[in-house]
């Protein structure tokens, strides 16, 4: 078995608002390439494990689900696709648009549950999580871009998931850290806009 946990910036750090951003197409299509070549290293049955944030979280979930067209599960019937709450109630505060965005998906996904059965109380719960999705995967895959991080004062989510990821390798070099980074997206960004253009000038 091989178990890959996805995660990388939420929706409004990337200021993607809209499920029709070209930004959140473009991320989709960089993680379906990279999770095809995981896919194709050998034939195990694979999990994508990830998280509810809305963002890469989410769409990484999508893609694993073929819910954005991407036909990962469909291609790979062995792809099992599992989302891991970090505590109860988690999404008690969002809108009703996200949080019924969020049942969805956790409807459809092969395995979901909390690692917190109790609603959010400290920040040891997100510790705790953070620990159980290491300890529960062989590598992460991570969207995130360490030169991106110019501001001391406003971290991202993924930042401290990378300082905690190179913790972790220091007692488990084994584990493995993949970055999406933003020359990635730019490259990927690129080309979906050239294939843009090369369809209007088909149309």
């Amino acid at each position: 078995m091989q178990r890959i946990w996805v995660s990388g910036y939420r929706a409004f750090e990337l200021a993607v608002f809209d499920p029709k951003d070209p930004k959140k197409t473009v991320i989709e299509r960089v993680l379906k390439e990279f999770l095809t070549q995981w896919l194709n290293q050998n034939e195990e049955e694979s999990w994508l494990i990830t998280g509810p944030q809305l963002g890469v979280e989410q769409w990484s979930a999508e893609a694993g689900l073929s819910l954005a067209g991407l036909s990962l599960k469909e291609d790979y019937p062995r792809l099992k696709v599992a989302m891991m709450l970090p505590f109860a109630d988690f999404a008690n505060r969002w809108n009703e648009a996200n949080q019924a965005q969020l049942a969805s998906l956790k409807a459809n996904v092969d395995f979901s549950a909390e690692v917190s059965p109790q609603p959010y109380q400290s920040p040891e719960q997100l510790r705790m999580y953070q620990r159980f999705m290491f300890e529960h995967t062989d590598r992460l895959l991570l969207v995130y871009d360490p030169d991106q991080e110019n501001n001391p004062d406003q971290k991202s989510k993924p930042y401290w998931l990378y300082r905690a990821a190179k913790r972790y390798q220091e007692d488990f070099p084994d584990y493995q850290v993949d970055l999406i980074d933003m020359p990635a997206l730019e490259e990927a960004a690129n080309e979906w806009a050239a294939e843009q253009n090369e369809g209007e000038m088909t149309d």
